[in-house]
């Protein structure tokens, strides 16, 4: 799996959280432009782990500020 394909599955699991409607980018900030709450935050988490069978880090989660990161992060641990 390519870091693309994993970037697209997480914007399509981001997007129903995506109640300001703006549009995503590998940049785009899950606090600064998503004004994803802690709570936000922990259900996409929760989203992410059932999607790619995998567990996020709780230690990893404050540096995955965008969704280039997260997908970085995602790939990282698949690849493990």
């Amino acid at each position: 799996m390519t870091n693309k394909d994993i970037y697209e599955r997480i914007c399509k699991i981001v997007a129903p959280f995506n109640q300001k409607d703006v549009s995503l980018f590998p940049a785009t900030s899950f606090a600064n432009d998503l004004d994803f709450d802690s709570l936000t935050v922990m259900d996409l988490v929760a989203a992410i782990e059932d999607e790619f069978d995998i567990v996020l880090p709780l230690n990893m989660l404050p540096d995955l500020e965008t969704i280039q990161q997260l997908s970085d992060a995602v790939e990282k641990i698949i690849k493990r």
